[in-house]
């Protein structure tokens, strides 16, 4: 039997490593702990299911409870259960999409799936070589690992350099390349200024990664800290 498209999509939502099983399991069995709750409660079940049911709770506890005493402690669990369940599934929703644009959320859920269980992957170099192939690496996992050559001197790095710090420059595109950040926001990190006095011929992403650095008092701290407001797949590491 051949799957409708929606169908296909609700299955697609049991996939393993989601996090959305085990919370929807839990609040199904919470909503048959109401159910039983209420019967037991209101007397809406048979004599011989209720006879059934408080046998079973004495052969557990060895006393015999009040059916309407266990009718209250099933709604009360299943009503625990069902919160539980209910308040897991939206935190493992939102746990995965939190930072997500696209309408097509479940598609995105599987995407990430798909590139966390991704080779491991250690690139080492610099320039604009080592940034493009990480531009195409990151769309087939995102287990990279990036460590970066110091070697830049031209330019805003050049700059940059004369003050006390590591070039950040490959640095830079490579954090730029792993980026999952909208692409304003890649755009602007790439930005170079023309024509602005001291600022011309710097990158805002140097100048991004140099506050950083003035912060934190750590290059590697401040390249971790600029690798997170990009949220890149992986990470940078100066060499």
């Amino acid at each position: 039997m051949t799957l409708k498209p929606r169908e296909m999509r609700a299955v697609q939502w049991l996939t393993f490593g989601l996090g959305v099983k085990r919370w929807a399991v839990l609040a199904v069995l919470g909503v048959i702990l109401i159910v039983f709750g209420a019967a037991l409660t209101f007397a809406y079940v048979s004599v011989g299911f209720s006879l059934w049911l408080i046998e079973a709770f004495n052969d557990v506890t060895g006393s015999l409870p009040d059916s309407v005493a266990l009718g209250i402690m099933c709604l009360t669990l299943g009503a625990v259960g069902v919160a539980l369940g209910v308040r897991g599934v939206y935190k493992a929703v939102e746990n995965v999409y939190s930072n997500e644009t696209r309408s097509d959320f479940l598609e995105t859920a599987l995407k990430r799936r798909r590139l966390d269980t991704g080779e491991r992957i250690v690139a080492i170099g610099g320039g604009t070589g080592l940034s493009t192939m990480l531009r195409g690496l990151k769309h087939y996992s995102s287990n990279i690992t990036a460590i970066v050559t110091m070697a830049d001197d031209g330019g805003s790095s050049g700059m940059l350099r004369e003050h006390g710090m590591l070039p950040p420059g490959d640095l830079r595109n490579c954090i730029a390349a792993l980026a999952e950040a909208e692409p304003l926001m890649t755009q602007l990190f790439q930005h170079r200024f023309t024509g602005l006095g001291e600022l011309k011929g710097h990158s805002l992403g140097n100048l991004i990664v140099a506050a950083m650095f003035e912060m934190t008092g750590d290059f590697d701290k401040a390249v971790r800290e600029t690798s997170k407001v990009l949220a890149i797949r992986g990470r940078v590491l100066p060499s």
